[in-house]
This record gives C-alpha cells, sequence and structure tokens, in this order.
C-alpha cells in the first residue's frame, strides 16, 4: 500500500475534546451593554483567583525578567514599561510609534495600575516614547521569553502528569511549531535580509505559548528542537517538569534524537507525522496491512461549505521499527466533500458541482493502547494545528505582526513575547473571540485592567 503523505490542513480547528481546557467563564463573553460591568468585574476576579493561586500578577511577571539599564536615573521601572506596552499591544497597537504613542496618551487609571511615577502635582506621567524604544532594544529577549512562558505555564496549570490507570485518556498536550516574522526582514546597513523564525511551544485547546526561541540565520527548526523543549522542562522542573505531557510536532522533527530526547529524558510522550523525508521508517509503517486494519474511528463535520470525514486506523508498532519508544503506529484519512461553482467551457452560466478529495497520513506515537485509544491520537494530530490557528494567525491578521516595520532583533524578539502573553491573557479571561475582544479592550479602560489582572487604584483607593 502507498499512503499519499500529505497533512490535512483545511478545517485545522482543535477539536473540542482534544485537551480539556480549563473551563471558560461564560459571563465573561457577555455582549449586552447592560451587562458589560458585571463581566469586567467576573474578569477581574477570575485573574485574582489565578494571581492567587501562586502565578502571580503582570508586575510580577516582569520583575523576574533583569533591567539592562544602570539603576541611576531611572525613572520608570521594567515592569511599568513592559506591561504599558502590554497594554498598548491588547488595544491593539502594531508599530512601535504607535505603540509608544498609545503609552504617552493613556489615562490616569492605566498609568496608576502600571505603577508611574508622579509628578509635582501629582499626576502620573508616562514613560517617554524615546525610553520605551531604547530598553526594548538593549533588552534580554530570550529571557523576557522564557519568564513569560513560565508565568503563563503556571496559569494554564502545566506540569507533570501520571499514566492513565483506569483506560485511555486525554493527557496534557503541546505543540511545537515555527513561524516567520515576515515584517522583521533586516535592510540596510548590516543587516543580512534573513526573515526571523520563531520555534515555539504552546498548548493544545487554549494555545499558550510556553516557550519560544531564535531560529539561527543559517540553520532551521530542528537543531532548536530540543533546546526548547529542555529549557520549558527545566523553568517546569519546580512542579516536576513535563512528564507524562504529549507533544505533536510536524513532519520535520520526526527524528530519532527527538523522540529519544522525549521518551528517555523529559519522560514524556510523543505523537509524530511520517512522510518521506524519513524514508526508512515511512516505509517500514507503510508496508503494513493497512488493507485488513479496521477502523477503529471515524468523525463526520460540516462547515465551511465542506463536508470532512476523518477515519483512523491504529496498529501496534512493529518490533523491528527501529524508532525510539513507538508503541503504536497509525494511518490517518480525510474525505472531504465540497461544493463549488463552475462555469462549463463556452458557457455564460454557472452550476454547482461537488469536488471530492482524500488525504492519508502515517504516524508513529510513544503512547501505548492503555495510555491513548484511537479517537485520542486523532485528537492529538488535529490538535497540532492549534497553534497555526490560534497563535500563528492570530499574530498575523489580529495584530498584523507581519505588518509591523520594528527590525532591531530584540525588540522583534520582544513585540512577539508581547504578543503572544496578550492573546494568553485574553483567553484566560474566558474570551475566545480575540479579534472582538481587542476592539473592546480599545474602548474600555476598565476592561483592559481586568484582562490583564490589574487592580483599578480608582476603584481600589490610592
Amino acid at each position: 500500500m502507498r499512503v499519499q503523505s500529505v497533512i490535512p490542513v483545511a478545517s485545522a480547528a482543535a477539536p473540542g475534546a482534544s485537551v480539556p481546557a480549563p473551563s471558560a467563564r461564560p459571563d465573561a463573553q457577555v455582549d449586552a451593554q447592560d451587562e458589560a460591568q458585571p463581566a469586567v468585574a467576573l474578569v477581574a476576579e477570575s485573574a485574582w483567583v489565578l494571581a492567587r493561586a501562586g502565578a502571580g500578577g503582570l508586575r510580577e511577571c516582569f520583575a523576574a525578567i533583569d533591567d539592562p539599564r544602570d539603576r541611576r536615573g531611572v525613572r520608570h521601572s521594567l515592569p511599568t514599561i513592559l506591561g504599558l506596552c502590554t497594554a498598548a499591544a491588547a488595544s491593539g497597537q502594531v508599530l512601535l510609534a504607535d505603540i509608544t504613542a498609545w503609552i504617552a496618551g493613556a489615562g490616569q487609571d492605566v498609568l496608576a495600575a502600571f505603577g508611574c511615577r508622579r509628578d509635582a502635582e501629582g499626576r502620573h506621567t508616562p514613560p517617554h516614547p524615546d525610553t520605551v524604544e531604547r530598553l526594548l532594544a538593549v533588552l534580554e529577549a530570550q529571557q523576557l521569553a522564557d519568564g513569560v512562558g513560565a508565568w503563563l505555564a503556571a496559569r494554564a496549570g502545566v506540569g507533570p502528569v501520571a499514566a492513565p490507570t483506569a483506560g485511555p485518556d486525554w493527557l496534557p498536550a503541546i505543540a511545537v511549531d515555527g513561524k516567520a516574522v515576515r515584517g522583521a526582514v533586516g535592510r540596510g546597513g548590516d543587516a543580512d535580509g534573513q526573515v526571523p523564525y520563531l520555534l515555539a511551544a504552546a498548548t493544545h485547546g487554549e494555545s499558550v505559548v510556553l516557550a519560544e526561541r531564535l531560529i539561527g540565520a543559517k540553520t532551521n527548526e530542528v537543531p532548536e528542537f530540543a533546546p526548547l523543549l529542555r529549557g520549558l522542562a527545566d523553568r517546569l522542573s519546580g512542579v516536576g517538569g513535563v512528564s507524562g505531557c504529549v507533544f505533536t510536532m510536524d513532519a520535520a522533527h520526526t527524528v530519532r534524537a527527538h523522540a529519544k530526547l522525549i521518551t528517555s529524558e523529559l519522560f514524556a510522550h510523543y505523537v509524530m507525522i511520517v512522510k518521506q523525508n524519513t524514508p526508512t521508517l515511512y516505509a517500514k509503517i507503510d508496508a503494513l496491512d493497512w488493507a485488513n486494519a479496521p477502523i477503529a474511528h471515524q468523525s463526520t463535520e460540516t462547515g465551511h461549505g465542506r463536508r470532512d470525514k476523518r477515519t483512523i486506523r491504529v496498529l501496534d508498532a512493529p518490533a523491528d521499527l527501529g524508532f525510539p519508544g513507538a508503541a503504536q503506529v497509525f494511518l490517518l484519512e480525510r474525505y472531504t466533500t465540497r461544493t463549488v461553482r463552475k462555469r462549463p467551457k463556452g458557457s455564460r452560466r454557472y452550476k454547482k458541482v461537488q469536488v471530492r478529495t482524500a488525504v492519508a497520513v502515517l504516524g508513529v506515537t510513544s503512547l501505548s493502547a492503555r495510555e491513548a485509544g484511537p479517537e485520542h491520537l486523532a485528537g492529538y494530530v488535529r490538535g497540532q494545528w492549534t497553534i497555526e490557528n490560534k497563535i500563528h494567525w492570530v499574530r498575523d491578521v489580529t495584530f498584523r505582526e507581519d505588518a509591523s516595520q520594528v527590525r532591531t532583533p530584540p525588540r522583534v524578539r520582544a513585540m512577539a513575547t508581547l504578543r503572544n502573553l496578550v492573546i494568553g491573557l485574553i483567553r484566560h479571561a474566558g474570551y475566545t473571540r480575540i479579534a472582538a475582544t481587542v476592539r473592546k479592550i480599545r474602548n474600555d479602560p476598565a476592561l483592559l485592567l481586568a484582562v490583564l489582572g490589574l487592580r483599578n487604584q480608582s476603584e481600589t483607593g490610592p
């Protein structure tokens, strides 16, 4: 049997059951005007519950970042400046000039919430735009990404899990994927003209970014995979690391070294897609008797003008597969029926026709049949694409990351980290429609402070 090694990317939304996300506060998604204030209050309450649970507030997150400036003459602390940049990003500001302008025009309640200094008249004053730009230019971007990722992981409750004992069950899953920051390509001077790439790890479900690393100009994602996962495990070592979690990735990372790292060093699990970039492994799995393997699970979905039927067949991994930790192999197939309008040649009239396509993909996992059933494996594979839909797509479309002209490397990485932080904060607050929430935040300082988990000083007193 010859399997077409194509990963289906259409309708890539994660299945609702792939990884149980923390229950969102439905009250926080109310759009009616007369219920706006109760919704803001519930969001603020939820944020403070998370802070008391151990993750700390937003200013505590930034307080762990080293300030590269000379201590003499510092008027605004690093947490204050980074917090205001986060607030500006949450309000939909993209360009660095727009971010600094938003900070300069922020209201007294926002400036007070971030601890801005007071002038002789007792009014809170924002940091100067040059101060903001200089700090972002000299900031240690990797430390910022690590600190923010660890803080988001604490809020998301990411940590070790025990193997299921009563039967197959859902385990916390983490997707790994890279993204190009196309608007940050260097131009002129000493710039190399390369497009920066960032490799990230994010949870399935809510898609909260836990870790991120810059991919060098003369390398690719594969060498940065191990440092990314080791760094994540080290930062979570206080709660036991990532043992028992499931890592998903695209076929570029289906290599023996990564499988060994995940199973032998991190004591976690993997679900990997197998394509012809690993010809020996692909040939061994493709040669199995898939024709006589029964369909173990199937699902049908209708939406976006198409009807998708997905099936999965699962077999025990052969003893001679030669892949570290392999316990099961699987074949995923997707059959799509799409109705489109076509105009026959020589005719002016359109007619509706049905277009049918079929794709198949092979995979391997370290999860045994006792730990994951066919429906779980299918969910983990689909969940991998949440990092594309809920992180990369949101940053490109909602936050217009590719339109940003920030090109100094530390600034590029810092702004990417702050956008990841904003997305995580909005989802933690119970909102799923990021663009709509950003539009509300832009004109509602109370909602902004509630989403960021900050107290309004005008309500709590000086």
